[in-house]
């Protein structure tokens, strides 16, 4: 048994329902314990890939998910261990509700919480609430007593006697007030879809020291490392899985698409790909050409949103294209897939001409949501990922569909894995970080 330093500090923030702010308090609090001079590691509950990105700007750390659907219990325990190791304050961010899983609490936060034995931190939207509030506050700690409720925040409040009544129903149910967040217009981040929004406009860094700033005022943070900084024996399967084991055939170079266009990476995926070669990046964007590689990885993102500028630059399009049909390794989902395509035509029905490898085209007009948790099954391999775009495929040309898929309780789902020669595509953000033997197929299937 391997427990963590007692001194350290580690706690989940999560809420009763999304929309209570708890991204934009994690936001704040990443960067108040930051400006503190502590070491702060940044995780998050479930798929999601553009809080990660806001976390690590708010941390100056990289952000990684910890989802124990796309991955093992044992993987996402071997994840925290080695991430957290060297930080003073580990912070995770849940997804949705506490207790909002794939099936009833199966994979949620509070299913990540009682795996990693951290104690949980409510953000409650108390923005209509006062005494009420103790009622709910008794429900999520006495509901399932393996998950710890040990605090809570309070956002949207106005004033200090509006707090007092929440803290008095805080303390009668035995969950320790730490203060609260006012509403400001200043502390809004721009969403898009069903989350955050990643923009070349916003200002993120402002917005997240602005958060930063205000938060010492009603927020007690001495008090907050105190109440989580617990001696933390739960954690016993950690240091034994904490380090990467892949011994690919060869080492390879890797050029991986990162803009404003394609930023939807998982972090513990790039840490396998590196084990296999070198990694360069580079931008569809604004580089003329594809650095030389073995194997171009074109990620998710919003191509939508910078079509016009994807399609103006001709150069990299027909560097891509060469590469492609010339048989090179490529490996594209979601915006990468978009990109590949003909043509992409954006939500104000301008459509651009993409890079031709597919004979796909991708549309934002009269499009509706798809979203939820996958299984690839592809030359006998089983890999879990998630699936989450508002934009719809259409084949200009029939085409094959090479693997199926399946949602999380096995339903087959109409999402087509495409191979062009060595290009492979859809729509799936899959996660292969506890399965190195995937990305050694992909290299294995060059024909």
């Amino acid at each position: 048994m391997i427990p963590f330093d007692s001194t350290k500090s580690h706690f989940m923030l999560a809420a009763p329902a999304s929309g209570s702010g708890k991204t934009t308090l994690t936001l704040g609090l990443l960067r108040a314990l930051t400006n503190r001079g502590l070491t702060v590691q940044p995780f998050k509950c479930g798929p999601d890939y553009i809080d990660t990105l806001h976390h690590t700007t708010a941390a100056r750390s990289r952000s990684i998910n910890l989802d124990v659907f796309m991955a093992s219990e044992d993987h996402v325990v071997s994840l925290y261990g080695r991430y957290s190791a060297g930080a003073d304050v580990a912070v995770t961010e849940g997804v949705m509700g506490l207790f909002d899983g794939s099936d009833r609490a199966q994979g949620s936060s509070a299913a990540v919480a009682q795996l990693l034995d951290l104690p949980v931190i409510l953000v409650i939207n108390a923005k209509a609430m006062a005494y009420s509030v103790a009622p709910l506050l008794y429900g999520f700690k006495n509901f399932d007593e393996r998950v710890n409720v040990v605090g809570v925040i309070f956002n949207f409040v106005s004033t200090p006697s509006h707090y007092r009544f929440l803290k008095e129903a805080a303390e009668d149910v035995g969950v320790e007030p730490l203060g609260y967040l006012p509403p400001q217009e200043t502390f809004a981040i721009p969403s898009r879809h069903l989350g955050l929004h990643i923009s070349a406009e916003t200002d993120y860094e402002t917005i997240i020291q602005t958060i930063a700033d205000e938060i010492p005022k009603t927020i007690d943070l001495d008090r907050l490392l105190a109440v989580t900084a617990a001696r933390r024996a739960g954690l016993t399967r950690v240091e034994a899985n904490a380090r990467l084991t892949v011994e690919p055939a060869s080492r390879i170079r890797i050029a991986i698409a990162r803009d404003e266009a394609f930023t939807f990476t998982y972090g513990a995926n790039i840490d396998v790909l590196s084990a296999f070669g070198a990694i360069t990046y580079f931008s569809p964007l604004r580089d003329a050409a594809i650095p030389p590689t073995d194997l171009l990885y074109l990620p998710g993102g919003y191509p939508e949103l910078a079509a016009e500028a994807l399609s103006g630059n001709d150069s990299m399009r027909e560097s891509i294209r060469t590469y492609c049909r010339q048989g090179g390794l490529t490996y594209a989902e979601c915006g990468g897939l978009m990109y590949l395509g003909t043509a992409l035509t954006n939500a104000q029905g301008q459509t651009f001409p993409m890079v031709g490898v597919l004979d796909t085209t991708t549309t934002l007009q009269a499009s509706r949501l798809t979203l939820g948790y996958r299984v690839l099954h592809w030359n006998g391999h089983e890999v879990k990922g998630h699936e989450f775009h508002y934009s719809r495929l259409n084949e200009t040309a029939p085409q094959t569909a090479i693997a199926s898929v399946t949602n999380a309780r096995g339903a087959a789902v109409a999402t087509p894995v495409y191979r062009v020669q060595n290009t492979f595509a859809s729509y799936l953000h899959l996660y292969w970080a506890h399965q190195p033997a995937f990305i050694q197929a992909l290299l294995d299937a060059r024909s």
